[in-house]
């Protein structure tokens, strides 16, 4: 392309789409009392004052009564921006929490991780992505429809994410979040576990909750009944 001709490209295309992968905290009500609500997030605000810091969420809605249209969205909006929360998009809950939803200007996400987890399943969890070295501070690696393998020091600010499983033979500092299509079944393997967060298929533990009741060389956190499970290898 000449010259000329990427000037005039430049000086009339106001934008450019681009596909991105970002990491989204959901955050799965499991009432509509803004109350109890505010009390939980309180609480993990006193454990991990800067996790909340302008991080944007998914209200997931799998878990509210269906016939529940108590829940004000403004109000919630509100409270969430209290602790730092940004609501982008709500997933799940009956019509008229969606038409709600959708007037408060929110993103309506489709429910697909039952379909995400068969279709892993299925074809990708013989597939792996290997990283022989150290994954420092601000860098992200996504083992996309694969199992993750990291064989050298993960450092905090780092991130990884799988579909599959994620398995680190250098410490773990930094952020694990494996099954991230929605896998429940999938593991994070680590043989010494330092971790900033760790996450299962969007279910998570921040540091303040990795209470590890034994040595931490060798670990592993798995779901059983969709609550996180940690475990000696």
């Amino acid at each position: 392309m000449d010259t000329i001709s990427e000037t005039i490209i430049s000086q009339t295309q106001a934008f450019q789409l681009k596909g991105s992968l970002f990491t989204l905290t959901a955050i799965q009500l499991h009432t509509t009392q803004l109350d109890l609500i505010r009390t939980q997030l309180s609480q993990q605000a006193q454990r991990s004052p800067d996790f909340f810091k302008n991080i944007p969420v998914i209200i997931e809605l799998q878990k509210v009564n269906a016939s529940d249209i108590s829940l004000n969205f403004d109000e919630l909006k509100l409270l969430f921006g209290e602790f730092g929360l940004i609501p982008v998009g709500v997933r799940g809950g009956n019509a008229l929490q969606i038409e709600a939803a959708m007037q408060m200007g929110f993103a309506i996400l489709s429910n697909s991780n039952h379909q995400n987890q068969e279709l892993y399943s299925k074809k990708y969890q013989t597939k792996t992505k290997l990283v022989a070295h150290p994954v420092r501070s601000g860098q992200q690696i996504y083992a996309k429809h694969a199992d993750l393998i990291v064989t050298a020091p993960v450092s905090a600010g780092a991130e990884l994410l799988a579909d599959g499983h994620i398995h680190v033979y250098g410490i773990l500092r930094g952020r694990a979040l494996a099954g991230v299509s929605g896998d429940k079944s999938a593991r994070i393997f680590c043989r010494s576990l330092s971790a900033e967060l760790v996450s299962i298929a969007g279910y998570y533990w921040v540091n303040e909750d990795l209470k590890v009741p034994f040595d931490r060389e060798g670990v592993q956190i798995y779901l059983k009944e969709d609550r996180l499970q940690l475990g000696a290898l």
